[in-house]
């Protein structure tokens, strides 16, 4: 299956996040380090298409099958989730990926995301790179993707 970056932008725009993931203390840290987080979930019904997704960004990151959540009451299904935390994707393929082309609430999410990744004391050191080329204006001069 092969599908077009717009179809993967407008599945992101309803299924995406882009967030943080805590990551436990370790020896010497006072206080947990926050991972940017790329995600898309979706009911299990889809796995062929996240994995679709996974391999038209050209990833090797892991997709997480969960069980079904029913602790509130409602009969939900099992979900699929590709999450990206790894600096090289982030800043080489989901970043310019989506630089300047998501609308609504998700272009606001993938905006505010970079700059708290800049602005975050508790974000790598590494992952700063991100905010550091949004702001030179690399992802809006340089487009990889369109």
């Amino acid at each position: 299956m092969v599908l077009t970056n717009d179809y993967i932008r407008g599945l992101v725009e309803g299924e995406g996040c882009f967030s943080f993931c805590n990551v436990p203390l370790r020896p010497g840290q006072s206080e947990k380090s926050r991972l940017p987080t790329f995600a898309l979930t979706m009911n299990e019904r889809d796995k062929n298409l996240v994995e679709a997704v996974r391999r038209q960004l050209g990833g090797k990151n892991q997709i997480y099958e969960l069980g079904p959540y029913m602790n509130d009451g409602h009969n939900r299904r099992a979900i699929v989730r590709l999450m990206v935390r790894d600096i090289g994707t982030l800043k080489n393929t989901i970043v310019p990926f989506f630089y300047n082309k998501l609308h609504g609430y998700k272009g606001k999410q993938f905006k505010e995301w970079i700059e708290i990744t800049g602005k975050d004391t508790n974000v790598p050191k590494s992952y700063k790179i991100m905010w550091k080329l949004h702001k030179s204006g690399y992802y809006s001069n340089n487009p990889r993707f369109d």
